[in-house]
C-alpha cells in the first residue's frame, strides 16, 4: 500500500513538471513569434515598396528601349516597293477575244495587251520604242521598212519566236477570209521575211506614220497556221488558251452570273518568266470583266479590286476614300462635235461657224471636272504641226447672232430661227454616259440662246457605233484617236466619207480638194519642216469651212486602290498604253535597311 502511494506521488510530480515545461515552451514560442514575425511585418512594407520601385523602373527601361528601337528603325530603314502580290483590275465590258488580230473592246484589248507583244510599243513617255523589234529603219524613198527582231525571243510555250511568226501575223490580217478589223490598214503592203530575225514591209507609197501600225500583237504561226483562216476568229485559242510573248501568260478563266447584267468573267494571268524585259514584278494579274458599272464599283468598295478601268467619271463613294488614287491619263485624241455637211441645215459654212462661235469652250472644260487641253484645230496642241493661227473661230456670241441674221435666218415660232420655211434645227447624237450627257445638254442650251434647236439624242455605246458607221445623224458629239503622229487623213479626206470606204471615219463628210491634196502630201514626207508647210492648206481650209467644233482632249480614267509603283500619269494614245511598263509595277511594300 505504501509502495503504491509512493508511485502515484512520483507520477504526479512528473506530470506537473512536464506541464510547466509545455507552458514555458509556449511562452517562449510566443516571444519568438512576436520578435521574429509580427515585429518585422512593419519592415516588410518598406521592402515591398523598394521591390515595386525597381520593377517599375525596369519596365520603363524596357519601354524606352522599344521606342528607341522603333525610332532608330525609321532612321536606318526605308519603306519601299517589293515584288509580289496579286493585281486585280476590273474592266467595264465583256470578254470575247484575246487574239490581237480581232481584239477591239476594252476588255479584249486589255487581255491582249498583257498576253501578246508587238514589234513596237509606246513607252512611259509615249515614244515609239522597240518591243519584239531590236531596231528598224526606212529607205530613202520612204517605202521600204526593215525590222530586226531581238535575239532569243520565245513564245510562252517555250517555242522560238521568229520572223516567220511576224510574216504569218500580217499575212493573216491582209487575208479577207480572216475578217480582221485591221485589214484596211494593210492592203497593198508586201510583207517578207528574208531570214529568221528580219522582216521587211514594202509600201506602194510613202507613209510617214506607218511605224505606228507595228504595235499590233504578233501571234504564233506554229499554232494558228494549222487552223483554216476562215475559222480563226472563232477558234478556242482566242478565249481559252491564247499563247503570246507578252509580260503575262494565260492561266485560267472563270465565268459567273446568271444574266447579262450579273455576268462576270475572271481571267487569271501569271508572269512570263522569259519575257524579253524580264519577269514582271507582280505575282499574278487578274482581269475581271463587268457588264454592269455599279457591280464593278461595289466590288471595288468590297476591296475585291486593285483598280478600275472603263469608267467615264469618278463615283462619289469611291472618291471619298482617302486610299483611292485617280489617274487622269490624257489621250492623244480629240472630242468634237462633227457637223455632217451633207445635212441641208448644216451644209452652209456660215451656219457652222456661227455654231462654233456660240460656244464658250472654257465653260465646256469647266463642265468636265478634270484638267485637260482644249482642242481648237484638227491637230492637238503640242504636235509639231499645230499653229494657233489656224484655230477655229473663238467664242463670240453676239457675232454668231449677227452672222446668222446676215445669212438670212430670222426668229420664228418659239424663237427658233428659220429661213425659207425651214427651221434651224438638227439632231445631236452622243454616247449615253455622264460626261457626254452633260456636255451635249450644255451645247444644246447655248445654241438655243442663238435660236438654234439642237435635239439631244443619247444612245448606248453599242447603238451609237451603228449610228456612226451608217452616218445616221445630223451632228455627233464624239472622240477620235489622233495619236502621236499628226496624220489625220482618215478623219478629213473626202475618200473617207464614201460609203465604200473601209472605215468611213470622216464623220463630217467633209470634202475639199485643197484639203485632200494637203492631207496626202503631209503624210508622205518625214521631214518635219516640210510636213508643217504641206499641212498649211489643209489647216486653212478646215478653219474656213468649219466642219466640226473642237472641244477638248479626253482622258482615260484609271482608278487604283493605293499607290501602284511604276504607274505614272502621262499622255497616252489608247487605254492599253497604261500598261507601257506593267512589268515594273509593284503594289507591296516592305522596310529595307539603309
Amino acid at each position: 500500500m505504501v509502495k503504491l502511494r509512493s508511485s502515484l506521488l512520483r507520477a504526479r510530480k512528473r506530470l506537473r513538471r512536464r506541464q510547466h515545461q509545455v507552458e514555458d515552451f509556449g511562452s517562449l514560442t510566443e516571444q519568438q513569434l512576436d520578435l521574429n514575425l509580427f515585429g518585422r511585418l512593419n519592415k516588410l512594407v518598406h521592402v515591398w515598396r523598394f521591390v515595386t520601385t525597381w520593377v517599375v523602373l525596369l519596365m520603363l527601361l524596357l519601354g524606352c528601349l522599344v521606342v528607341q528601337n522603333q525610332i532608330l528603325s525609321k532612321q536606318y530603314q526605308t519603306i519601299g516597293p517589293v515584288p509580289g502580290g496579286t493585281y486585280t483590275e476590273g474592266v467595264l465590258g465583256s470578254f470575247t477575244n484575246a487574239n490581237p488580230l480581232y481584239a477591239t473592246s476594252d476588255v479584249d484589248t486589255t487581255v491582249s495587251r498583257l498576253v501578246f507583244s508587238g514589234l513596237l510599243r509606246y513607252d512611259a513617255n509615249n515614244k515609239l520604242v522597240g518591243d519584239l523589234a531590236e531596231s528598224w529603219q526606212v529607205d530613202d524613198r520612204g517605202t521600204l521598212y526593215t525590222v530586226r527582231l531581238r535575239p532569243n525571243l520565245t513564245w510562252q510555250d517555250g517555242k522560238p519566236l521568229t520572223a516567220a511568226d511576224v510574216l504569218f501575223t500580217y499575212k493573216t490580217i491582209q487575208n479577207p477570209d480572216a475578217q480582221s478589223p485591221f485589214s484596211a490598214s494593210w492592203q497593198n503592203i508586201i510583207v517578207e521575211a528574208p531570214d529568221a530575225r528580219t522582216v521587211t514591209f514594202k509600201l506602194a507609197n510613202p507613209l510617214v506614220s506607218f511605224t505606228h501600225n507595228l504595235t499590233t500583237g504578233i501571234v504564233p504561226a506554229h499554232i494558228l497556221q494549222k487552223i483554216a483562216v476562215g475559222d480563226l476568229r472563232s477558234d478556242s485559242f482566242n478565249i481559252a488558251r491564247p499563247i503570246g510573248s507578252g509580260p503575262f501568260a494565260w492561266d485560267a478563266i472563270e465565268v459567273s452570273g446568271t444574266s447579262p447584267l450579273s455576268a462576270e468573267i475572271h481571267i487569271g494571268l501569271k508572269p512570263f518568266n522569259n519575257y524579253w524585259q524580264g519577269a514582271p514584278k507582280l505575282r499574278s494579274f487578274v482581269v475581271r470583266a463587268y457588264a454592269d458599272e455599279q457591280r464593278m464599283i461595289d466590288a471595288y468598295k468590297r476591296l475585291d479590286l486593285t483598280a478600275m478601268a472603263g469608267l467615264v467619271t469618278v463615283p462619289e463613294t469611291v472618291a471619298d476614300n482617302s486610299n483611292t488614287r485617280i489617274h487622269n491619263l490624257r489621250l492623244n485624241a480629240a472630242t468634237m462635235v462633227f457637223f455632217k455637211t451633207s445635212t441641208p441645215v448644216l451644209s452652209d459654212a456660215k451656219v457652222r461657224r456661227a455654231l462654233i462661235q456660240g460656244i464658250d469652250q472654257a465653260a465646256v472644260l469647266k463642265q468636265l471636272g478634270y484638267p485637260t487641253l482644249a482642242v481648237k484645230s484638227p491637230f492637238l496642241q503640242g504636235q509639231f504641226v499645230y499653229n494657233s493661227a489656224y484655230n477655229q473661230p473663238p467664242y463670240n456670241f453676239e457675232q454668231a447672232k449677227a452672222d446668222l441674221a446676215a445669212a438670212g435666218w430670222q426668229p420664228g415660232q418659239n424663237g427658233i430661227l428659220q429661213k425659207n420655211g425651214q427651221k434651224l434645227s438638227f439632231d445631236l447624237f452622243a454616247d449615253d454616259n455622264q460626261e457626254y450627257t452633260k456636255i451635249a445638254i450644255y451645247l444644246s442650251g447655248e445654241w438655243r440662246k442663238l435660236g438654234v434647236a439642237a435635239r439631244v439624242n443619247l444612245q448606248p455605246s453599242e447603238v451609237l457605233r451603228s449610228t456612226l458607221s451608217g452616218h445616221m445623224y445630223d451632228a455627233v458629239l464624239h472622240g477620235i484617236s489622233i495619236g502621236s503622229d499628226p496624220d489625220v487623213f482618215v478623219y478629213w479626206d473626202s475618200s473617207q466619207a464614201d460609203v465604200r470606204s473601209a472605215s468611213r471615219l470622216n464623220f463630217s463628210e467633209y470634202k475639199s480638194p485643197v484639203a485632200d491634196s494637203a492631207l496626202q502630201a503631209g503624210r508622205s514626207t518625214a521631214d518635219i519642216s516640210l510636213r508643217t508647210i504641206k499641212y498649211k492648206p489643209f489647216q486653212t481650209s478646215w478653219q474656213q469651212d468649219a466642219p466640226a467644233l473642237g472641244l477638248y482632249q479626253p482622258r482615260y480614267l484609271y482608278i487604283t486602290r493605293g499607290e501602284v509603283y511604276g504607274l505614272t500619269d502621262h499622255s497616252i494614245n489608247n487605254g492599253t498604253d497604261r500598261f507601257s511598263n506593267v512589268n515594273e509595277w509593284m503594289i507591296r511594300t516592305a522596310g529595307t535597311t539603309n
